[in-house]
Formats: C-alpha cells, sequence, structure tokens
C-alpha cells in the first residue's frame, strides 16, 4: 500500500498464536495480515507481519505494520480477542505512543480479517454468539437455499432478522416453529365507523316483522342503518358492501318480509352454494315459518336430500344462482316477486361461475317485469321488485353499483381486529402445526366465555378428511360432497362447541355460519388455481365473531416453493404475499366465446326475440353478434328460438364442446362412463 494513501482503520484479532490484521483505507482497499509478535528487551514488537492470499501468505517487514499503524486514524481491538493478547497488544502499541480502543465486533468477520464493529441495535444472536447483520443476512441465505423458498419470502424473513436480532429464531420459521412475535405479519384493526343508529321502533314495517325485530334488538347495526338512512325499506335497489359479521342479510330480512307481509310479492334470497342455501333456509324456516311459507330451491332437482319438495308458491325461495337459474330456463313459474337478495354478489368475478350469476340477474329482472307488466323505473329495479345485492368484498363498488343500477352503502367497520400470521411448512409438517394451532385456539376462552375454534381452508375434499383425522382434539370434514343430514351434524356440532375445528374446502367461505375465531389456511389454492385476494378476504373474514370473540386469528401455512399442479404460475409462498400484500381485484366481467354462447343461449330460451334487450342489461360485455352466429352453426337456434338440442343443452347448462362428446358418444354407442370420462378430460385439458 502507497504510504500516500491514509489508513481510516487497524483493527487486530487474536487468533492462535499470532493476530489478524485488517486495514481499511480511504479508498476502501483494505489489507488483509497476520502479525506476530516477538519479546524484547523493550517490550513485545512486530517478529513477522504477513500479507494473507488465497495462495498463502507474503511476508512483509514487521516494522511495516508499526507504519500501518502510525498513519491510521484509528486503531481497534476485538473484543473476542483474549485477555493476554489484547494486554500483549497494549503493551506493544504503548511502546510506539500509540492509543487502541477495544470494541465489540462479529467474529465471523474478525475470523476472516475483516473489521465489523457491533452495537446491541445491531448485533445479530447466532450460536450463542454474536455477529454483524452481513454475516446474519449470509447464513440466513444459505439456510433459504436448503427450502427454495421466493425471493418475496425471502425478504420477509430477512426483515424479521433485523427486527428480532435472532437468527435462530428466524430460521426455526422454516420448520414450522410457531413464535407468535415472528409469525405475526400484520395486524387488521378493528374499524369503527361514526353512524347515527336507527332505532328499531322507528321502523314502521308490517307489525308481524317489527314485534320480532322489537323483542330481539333496540337500535339497528350500523350498516343496517346506513342501509335504512339510504332507502332499504323504501323499495330502493342496493348494493352494500360490508365486511362479514356486520349484520348485511338482516337488510334484505327486512326488506324482503316487510314487502311480502304487506302483499307486494315474495321474497327470493339467493347464494351460490348449496351448503349456504341449506343453512339460509333452515334459519328462515325457523325465524319466519309462523309468518310465511318457506322453500329451498338448489340445482335442477325439484325434490331435495330429504325428500322435501320445492314449492314455487311458497312465500319465501332460497335458492343457489343455478337453481334458480334452472326454474328460469325451463319456464317455470315464480309468481310474484316483490324482493331479490343476490348474497355474495361478488362472484360475478369468478372465471367459472361469475357469467352465470349474470346471465341470472338479468333473466330474473326480466322475469320480474314481464310478470309485473312494466319496465324498469325508479333508481333501475324491475317495475314492483326490489333488488339487494350483498358482498363483503368489492374492489370497485361504485363501478359495480352503476352497473346493477343501485344505490351503494358502503361501510368499512370491522367488528373485531383481526391478527394475521404466516408460517413455513413442508406438506407433511402442516398438519403436525394446524393440530398444534387447533388445540392451543380450542384451550382458550373469550371474555363471553366461548371457546376458540377454528376453521381449517384446503384444497381438495380428500385433504379435509385426512387432514380432520390427523387432527387430536374432535374436528371433521365439511364439504359439498357431504349429504345433507351430515352437513347438518356438522353445522350443530360447531355450534354447541362439541368439535375443535372443521377443515373444508370452498364450502364455507361464502358465509355458512360457523362463529370460528381462527381460520387456518392449509393451501392457498382451491382445485388447482391460487385464491384470489377477493378469495382470500372472504375465507379470513371468517375469523373473530363480535358477539362470541374478542380478536380473529388468521395462521397462513406456507410451503416453500409449494405448488399443486404444473399449470399454476408461482409458488405458495409467493402467492402468499402476494394475497397477504394484495388490493382487492375490481369485479371485471370476462366473456370468452364457451361463456358468451351460453348466456345468449339461456337469454333466448327465457326470452325469445327479447334476448338481446336481456343481454344488454347484463354487467359484462357480452359478444352476442358473434354469440348468435356461432349458435346457429351449432344448430342450438333457429332463428331465436331455441331447437329442442338447444333447449336441452341449455337446460343442463352444458357448455358446447361436452355437449357435442355426448352427442357424439350417443350415436356411436359408447360406454356412458367412457363418455363422462371424456367430458372430464376436456375440462381438465382446458
Amino acid at each position: 500500500m502507497s504510504q500516500q494513501v491514509a489508513v481510516e482503520t487497524l483493527f487486530v484479532h487474536g487468533i492462535g498464536d499470532g493476530y489478524l490484521v485488517a486495514v481499511t483505507n480511504d479508498d476502501e482497499r483494505t489489507l488483509s495480515a497476520r502479525l506476530e509478535l516477538g519479546t524484547t528487551d523493550a517490550g513485545p514488537r512486530p517478529a513477522k507481519f504477513a500479507r494473507r492470499h488465497d495462495s498463502g501468505e507474503e511476508p512483509l517487514r514487521p516494522d511495516r505494520f508499526v507504519e500501518l499503524a502510525r498513519r491510521a486514524v484509528r486503531i481497534r481491538i476485538s473484543e473476542q480477542t483474549g485477555r493476554t493478547q489484547r494486554e500483549e497488544l497494549h503493551e506493544m502499541l504503548d511502546g510506539y505512543q500509540l492509543d487502541a480502543k477495544t470494541v465489540r465486533t462479529c467474529r465471523y468477520c474478525a475470523g476472516v480479517g475483516r473489521y465489523s464493529p457491533i452495537t446491541s441495535e445491531t448485533a445479530i444472536e447466532a450460536d450463542g454468539e454474536q455477529i454483524c447483520p452481513d454475516c446474519a443476512r449470509r447464513e440466513l441465505d444459505a439456510e433459504l437455499a436448503h427450502h427454495d423458498v421466493s425471493s418475496t419470502a425471502a425478504e420477509r424473513l430477512q426483515e424479521l432478522l433485523l427486527d428480532v436480532q435472532d437468527l435462530e429464531r428466524v430460521k426455526n420459521l422454516l420448520s414450522g416453529q410457531l413464535d407468535p412475535d415472528l409469525t405475526k405479519f400484520d395486524e387488521m384493526s378493528a374499524t369503527t365507523e361514526a353512524v347515527d343508529p336507527v332505532p328499531v321502533d322507528s321502523l314502521g314495517l308490517h307489525s308481524g316483522m317489527q314485534s320480532l325485530l322489537d323483542d330481539r334488538f333496540e337500535t339497528l347495526l350500523p350498516v343496517q342503518s346506513l342501509a335504512v338512512q339510504n332507502g332499504a325499506l323504501d323499495g330502493d335497489d342496493q348494493l352494500v358492501v360490508s365486511a362479514t359479521a356486520t349484520g348485511k342479510t338482516l337488510i334484505g330480512e327486512m326488506a324482503g318480509l316487510d314487502r311480502l307481509l304487506n302483499g307486494e310479492g315474495k321474497m327470493l334470497f339467493l347464494v351460490p352454494l348449496v351448503a349456504l342455501a341449506n343453512q339460509k333456509y333452515e334459519d328462515f324456516a325457523d325465524e319466519y315459518g309462523h309468518l310465511a311459507d318457506v322453500t329451498i330451491r338448489v340445482g335442477a332437482s325439484r325434490v331435495r336430500g330429504d325428500g322435501e319438495r320445492f314449492d314455487p308458491d311458497a312465500d319465501i325461495v332460497v335458492g343457489t344462482y343455478e337453481g334458480i337459474d334452472h326454474a328460469l330456463r325451463v319456464g317455470q313459474d315464480l309468481g310474484d316477486i316483490g324482493t331479490v337478495v343476490i348474497d355474495e354478489v361478488h362472484t360475478l368475478e369468478d372465471d367459472d361461475r361469475g357469467h352465470r350469476l349474470d346471465g341470472l340477474i338479468a333473466r330474473l329482472k326480466g322475469y320480474c317485469e314481464n310478470r309485473n307488466g312494466g319496465s324498469a323505473g325508479g333508481n333501475g329495479a324491475a317495475a314492483g321488485t326490489q333488488w339487494l345485492y350483498l358482498s363483503a368484498t368489492v374492489g370497485n363498488p361504485n363501478w359495480l353499483a352503476r352497473k346493477l343500477r343501485a344505490n351503494l352503502v358502503e361501510f368499512e367497520e370491522r367488528p373485531v381486529p383481526i391478527e394475521r400470521h404466516v408460517t413455513f411448512a413442508d406438506g407433511q409438517e402442516k398438519a403436525r402445526v394446524a393440530n398444534k394451532l387447533v388445540r392451543r385456539e380450542f384451550d382458550r376462552k373469550s371474555s363471553k366465555g366461548f371457546r376458540g375454534q377454528t376453521i381449517v381452508f384446503t384444497n381438495s375434499r380428500r385433504r379435509c378428511h385426512e387432514l380432520s383425522r390427523k387432527l387430536e382434539y374432535d374436528a371433521a370434514a365439511y364439504h359439498a360432497g357431504l349429504d345433507y343430514s351430515r352437513r347438518k351434524t356438522v353445522e350443530r356440532q360447531f355450534a354447541n362447541q362439541d368439535l375443535a375445528a372443521v377443515v373444508t374446502t370452498a364450502a364455507l367461505a361464502a358465509g355458512v355460519d360457523f362463529p370460528a375465531s381462527q381460520v387456518i389456511f392449509d393451501s392457498l389454492a382451491m382445485g388447482i388455481e391460487w385464491l384470489t385476494v377477493q378469495e382470500f378476504h372472504q375465507m379470513l373474514g371468517r375469523a373473530g365473531r363480535p358477539d362470541y370473540h374478542d380478536r380473529g386469528v388468521v395462521y397462513v401455512l406456507v410451503e416453500p416453493d409449494g405448488s399443486y399442479h404444473s399449470s399454476m404460475p408461482g409458488s405458495e409462498d409467493e402467492t402468499a404475499f402476494r394475497l397477504l400484500k394484495g388490493e382487492m381485484e375490481p369485479v371485471a366481467m370476462r366473456y370468452d366465446e364457451t361463456s358468451a354462447v351460453e348466456e345468449v343461449l339461456a337469454n333466448v330460451t327465457v326470452a325469445g326475440a327479447g334476448a338481446k334487450a336481456l343481454t344488454e342489461r347484463m354487467v359484462g360485455d357480452v359478444p352476442m353478434k358473434h354469440a348468435v352466429g356461432k349458435l346457429l352453426e351449432y344448430e342450438f337456434i333457429d332463428g331465436l328460438s331455441p331447437t329442442p338440442l338447444g333447449r336441452a343443452v341449455t337446460r343442463h347448462f352444458l357448455e358446447p364442446g361436452a355437449a357435442f362428446t355426448m352427442l357424439d358418444g350417443i350415436r356411436k354407442g359408447s360406454d356412458p362412463y367412457d363418455t363422462v370420462a371424456d367430458i372430464e378430460m376436456r375440462d381438465e385439458e382446458s
């Protein structure tokens, strides 16, 4: 090194029978050397000094060390150097009238001749000692290389490392450790929005409904008050967007029952899932059965699993979207409809089912207008019929409200805080981690006296049963493949707190009433597709109910570099942080050729020449001209009337490819099971 170059720091660290010396210059070049001291009459003095290289050592003059020390702005001795060696160094430096200060440094750095001072604010605990952040990051990176975590997950762990300053604690997260201070990602705080509560006795409802509410409440909840203040009981159409468990359902019940009891038509309450329809049917029958007849319509069958028949003349019809759409497609008379409640209306953005809900809304509005002998009036409602759309999660509510021609009632209160946690576990570890979380939660009681119960979301029915069997506390699988009586048994057991957990697929995401305090994501996929931000928020929103719990807890169990199908983009750890940080996607209706053909065919079947008007009022932009051309080509329509083939296709909700596969199988006399297999293969490929 040139003597003209200033020496910023000369650092000495004891090692073996000598010392490592690191010299830092102001041009950021460094010298790494080895020093040995010898005994002289004047005291210890440099005896050997050699520059260190990968290939060995290059001897330097011993007095070269003294030259560098004299030019150094500061001389520092590592605290990790033994007392005897430190005393020897100080004696040697005193002989040259040089001052040195002992400092805490990173041993990893010192061991390779790097000067890296540390403080209590920067030191990281590692293997019983303290090291610098750079070395800690390198150690963590080496560990992460064995787990194939994404860059996003790695950044999260690096942030935790600097935050908690303990390498082992952070590395333990990769093996499913549940240190809550480390797994906690954030907290969604409980929020309140100032809303003047509406007294129940001021509502002026029909006496039958009014007396029910008078017995239950003194004032309405905030979102209910907002809806009433914005015309919910005056027949106005509304899109109500508010978090889970804030009381949206009662808005539809108040409006629908009041109109029904005042002779203004029956109420339809529509939901996306059979499990949810069954629960709403039971609730409505219990609460309102003495005031009105209640029936249910799910799917194409007019007979339920328990033998009860669908009654189209009932006062209250609870149905799935497809159940009511099928009734329209086959021309069934649903009577005079005064109120339609569409629950979980964000289903519109679902790639597979959104177009069917969009078509159903248009067809049902057309039915109501024709039945009432009028056209849309007021704020866009079908004449004589009020429309209420409910959702906890909509990314673009103003746009959707305009498309639905409804007033927007948006309420952003969260009744209880929700802690969100992330921990890493591979497929084998997830069951063990879930078991520990379920036990820990069930062993707690809220201030309201309720045990903590858990909903575990996973991606397949098989996994539901597999995981529920591995939980030590009583748990049950719950999914659409269970028969009606089994689902009701599970619902009753959970309500009675006889179950610590239910393990489910999407069946519970849309609001089946399980008052859970904790939600665990065993998987971030449904089938072979990653969850959307909307779906994720719908599911995590099941954690924590204000009447039962003080807070909600969400755990996302992430398999580094994991996925469930080769077609899935990214990995589970990447998906986890995308969902946790993500903004709600806007509802955006996307019509490909297949969905456009299905909805236009249904509109033609229901409305004939009026199909164009129905299609134009749909939320999505449906390419009708192209769809009509395809329908003519497929011979599903003749003019604007369905052919017998087209009528069969629309009644069974078939897409054209599946219909032609079935026709081909019938014409060739193929085994029906082979035809079904061919259709399944088509679905898998698409």
